[in-house]
């Protein structure tokens, strides 16, 4: 992978929001612009011309792509289901809503279903606690889960996939 002309322009820009030999600052924007541009994960070569980009060493990004988990250093499915799994959530039973995921995708905690549809990730806190248990679904939260929730969702996933087909 490596990026436009337009998407280095934009590289360029946010790397000279920073002082000078602070380009390390860019890495978590550029990081999300490599994964977009990648089919929605970052491999090691597109993590390494992240680092030759902002002139670091390949670990430095390594370190921050595996500490956070909005990277994704494997491909994932058209729809990504981040299921909080943290004390709150929990409490609310995000343990039940992770087993119906799986029971119902046929897939367990970082697997993709054969058809490339859904991956299941399970995540640290995304700071709605007061709508535990949750999930958060490429840019939006899905709040208050119960089975029926999720059977709603999964449902209309596919029904968006298929009008995008």
């Amino acid at each position: 992978m490596k990026f436009s002309e337009e998407r280095l322009q934009k590289v360029r820009e946010i790397i000279a929001r920073y002082p000078d030999g602070k380009q390390k600052s860019a890495l978590i924007p550029v990081l999300h612009m490599a994964q977009e541009d990648n089919g929605g994960w970052l491999s090691s070569e597109v993590m390494d011309y992240v680092a030759e980009l902002l002139q670091i060493k390949s670990i430095e990004v390594y370190e921050v792509a595996t500490f956070y988990s909005m990277y994704n250093l494997k491909p994932i499915g058209k729809y990504l289901f981040e299921v909080c799994h943290t004390g709150p959530c929990m409490v609310r039973g995000s343990d039940d809503i992770i087993a119906y995921i799986k029971e119902k995708l046929g897939i367990g905690v970082g697997e993709t279903t054969p058809d490339g549809m859904f991956t299941l990730k399970t995540v640290e806190c995304l700071g709605a606690c007061g709508y535990a248990p949750m999930m958060q679904l490429g840019k939006h939260f899905k709040e208050h889960l119960t089975k029926e929730r999720v059977d709603q969702i999964i449902e209309e996933c596919r029904a968006a996939a298929a009008r995008n087909n």
